[in-house]
């Protein structure tokens, strides 16, 4: 056998075995099973243990993967995380039940969340938070506002696709509601808004932020008769979070003019 041949049959199993890994797509174990069977070579590990790293290695990059794709379905705005954000500022907010919302629990009992405060106290930093550690434990989340939400049903409406829009809302084990209350409702919006938080109800989980007390809903909404509705079915089952207090903005502003003056 020449040389040439005796290299390229050599080669064939490395070759077979890379084609058959990207055939069942096990992309770390083909990126690398090579490095790691060097180094269980030098520890003296048996193929066993050599295949249980590989398939470890392969678990976590797929979780890794999952995550960020449902990060990406997710459509927050900007990733944030509870790390980042300043309990201390808001002193009337609850730290032990936000903790304990953020351990997701609360999404397999089907309950909503209430982000009730004035503007700039954290709602949305919190929503989105929360909503990052309901994708990193695996769940499926869509964030948006309150008027971009209405906006896309009545959009689908038009379109005649709105059942298609309003079964996919129905899908998401959270969905993150922010900013109800910034803008007032048209009769049609408040009410394809209703209809998605109904059909929701007991199904799944929905988060609400809002810069307004229960008793203003109505100015936003347009109803005495729909608030009513719409408030029974997100307090059945809920979790209520104040965030009353200073807003970070003006703080974050006045403490830079401040710095400015200074020099």
């Amino acid at each position: 056998m020449s040389e040439a041949a005796h290299m390229a049959t050599a080669d064939t199993p490395q070759v077979l075995l890379e084609h058959h890994l990207k055939m069942l797509r096990l992309p770390t174990f083909l990126r690398e099973y090579d490095k790691v069977a060097r180094q269980c070579s030098a520890e003296s590990l048996d193929y066993p243990r050599y295949l249980l790293r590989m398939t470890e290695l392969e678990l976590l990059d797929r979780e890794r993967r999952a995550t960020e794709r449902r990060i990406r379905q997710a459509r927050f705005p900007v990733v944030k995380s509870l790390d980042s954000f300043e309990f201390l500022a808001i002193p009337s907010l609850n730290k032990v039940l936000v903790l304990e919302l953020a351990r997701c629990e609360f999404l397999q009992r089907r309950e909503n969340v209430l982000l009730l405060g004035n503007s700039g106290t954290g709602k949305t930093h919190l929503a989105l938070a929360l909503g990052l550690a309901a994708c990193q434990r695996g769940h499926r989340v869509r964030f948006t506002t309150a008027a971009a939400l209405v906006h896309e049903l009545t959009e689908a409406r038009d379109e005649k696709r709105l059942l298609r829009f309003q079964k996919l809302m129905a899908s998401y084990e959270l969905l993150l509601v922010d900013e109800l209350g910034f803008v007032p409702l048209s009769k049609a919006g408040a009410e394809l808004l209703f209809e998605v938080f109904s059909q929701r109800y007991e199904r799944g989980s929905t988060l609400v932020s809002s810069n307004l007390p229960f008793e203003e809903w109505t100015e936003v909404l347009g109803s005495e008769r729909l608030t009513g509705a719409l408030l029974d079915r997100l307090t059945h089952h809920v979790h209520i979070l104040e965030m009353n207090g200073e807003s970070y903005r003006l703080k974050e502003s006045r403490r830079k003019r401040t710095s400015q003056s200074a020099r």
